[in-house]
């Protein structure tokens, strides 16, 4: 049975394809978890892929991780990023390694965006490479734990 990681989206993330497209693109929901997917099980990895508008939903799935054994979380905390110390204290309470992704570059866009709450609680953070940014999560995210992507 492959190890597991989880994918967490937070608020308006499923809005993805109709919420400002210019800024997000017009990959939906249903497309970040398919990649998700297919790229965990290119790595040997199974991914549980969630999203929540609701703060202690998604700290009640960082929990779970840690309780299902999961290896790994790939967070997009939305709005959350910039305001949710709650997010920031499971994910170092739980100690399992975490990627923060954004789908937009949020250092082009308003100044509020800039801070991040998870990004210290993250091994690493990517923004700005639209859905692609998941991809490329799980990649390092398998790197970090051990394994990597079949040829």
């Amino acid at each position: 049975m492959p190890q597991t990681i989880y994918v967490l989206n937070g608020p308006n993330l499923n809005l993805l394809g109709t919420r400002e497209p210019a800024i997000y693109g017009h990959a939906t929901l249903a497309d970040v978890e398919r990649l998700c997917t297919e790229t965990a099980a290119s790595c040997g990895l199974s991914a549980v892929c969630r999203q929540s508008n609701h703060e202690g939903e998604l700290i009640d799935w960082i929990h779970q991780a840690r309780d299902e054994q999961a290896v790994g979380i790939v967070l997009n905390a939305g709005g959350y990023t910039h305001t949710s110390v709650a997010l920031h204290d499971a994910l170092v309470g739980v100690q399992i390694p975490a990627v923060e992704v954004h789908v937009s570059n949020v250092f082009a866009r308003d100044s509020f965006r800039h801070h991040s709450f998870i990004a210290k609680a993250a091994f690493a953070s990517l923004c700005g490479f639209g859905i692609d940014g998941y991809r490329l999560a799980i990649l390092g995210l398998a790197a970090k734990i051990g394994t990597s992507a079949k040829a």
